[in-house]
């Protein structure tokens, strides 16, 4: 090529790019949400996935690019790592399926709620739980579930508990409870809105060819509020694989999860290697799942999710 063509090249190649960035304004508007999302996200995985095929060494932080899979080896060779996997999906899931039954009843209603003062009330009620730090809102239900707590102390003066307290806390169940009520709110959030739009002819037409109550909820409102419950879903499945307070509160540190994995390797022993295996583990185990989980619930819902 030679030097004129390649000055008339460069000369094409800058005016493509400023008629670019000036034809397609909306870009600019993209451009400070990618840089934070690069900054903040892509780099920060990528040094953990780096951190992850580093040689072993206690203390060490930075990326010595002496890459090895003895942290992998180490992971998928020991049940105590691989069971805690197992552990967190199920756990994520259970949390997912109960915040669903116990979200949508409690979504239905503030959406059928046409009266604007009680709606708006109701609205206060679910995002008052939301201003509280989490911290203090499992302090208060370890008071509540506690083996001295006010449930067992209940049980303890009417004489249905006499030795021994009913195990509430410091298990799989005290976890389960304790993600439930944390995300419980997220899950009615993302429903309200999708019920809220289903259109009430369609419920009405379907009443008028006999259909009854039950059979209207299940074939018209149900499938069309799919979008709905798998936003909110996949938002409790998410919060609940990766949370590390509820698990370590709730549980005592007995229900090992791989953030509490996590946080043992690298705060108690500085293996900031192996820390870094089971978080890039962590991070693939919830992507799958999540993916898995929404080609068949766009599958379920007819390609409306």
């Amino acid at each position: 090529m030679s030097v004129v063509a390649e000055q008339a090249y460069v000369r094409s190649w800058g005016s493509d790019l400023r008629e670019f960035l000036g034809g397609n304004r909306v870009w600019w508007l993209v451009l400070p949400a990618f840089v934070f999302f690069l900054i903040f996200f892509i780099v920060p995985v990528v040094s953990l996935f780096l951190i992850s095929l580093d040689k072993p060494v206690a203390g060490i932080v930075d990326v010595q690019w002496d890459f090895t899979l003895k942290n992998y080896i180490r992971f998928f060779s020991r049940s105590l790592y691989y069971q805690a996997a197992l552990r967190s999906i199920g756990l994520a899931a259970l949390v997912s399926v109960c915040t669903l039954a116990l979200g949508y009843p409690l979504a239905y209603f503030i959406a059928k709620t046409n009266h604007p003062g009680r709606n708006t009330f109701y609205m206060i009620l679910v995002l008052s739980a939301m201003q509280l730090d989490m911290v203090i809102r499992l302090f208060g239900l370890m008071v509540l579930m506690g083996d001295n707590g006010l449930i067992n102390g209940v049980l303890r003066s009417v004489g249905l508990v006499k030795d021994r307290p009913l195990p509430l806390m410091y298990n799989f169940f005290g976890v389960v409870v304790g993600l439930v009520q944390f995300t419980l709110p997220f899950m009615v959030l993302s429903l309200i809105g999708i019920i809220r739009g289903i259109h009430p002819s369609l419920v009405e037409a379907a009443r008028s060819l006999g259909a009854t109550r039950w059979t209207t909820f299940w074939r018209i409102t149900f499938p069309l509020s799919m979008p709905g419950i798998l936003a909110g879903t996949l938002l409790v499945f998410a919060i609940s694989i990766s949370s590390y307070v509820v698990p370590a509160l709730m549980g005592g540190w007995k229900v090992l999860v791989m953030p509490i994995h996590i946080y043992q390797q690298i705060a108690e022993m500085g293996k900031w290697q192996f820390g870094a295996t089971i978080a890039v583990v962590l991070f693939f185990t919830s992507m799958i799942a999540v993916y898995v989980y929404q080609r068949f619930a766009a599958r379920t819902a007819g390609g409306r999710a």
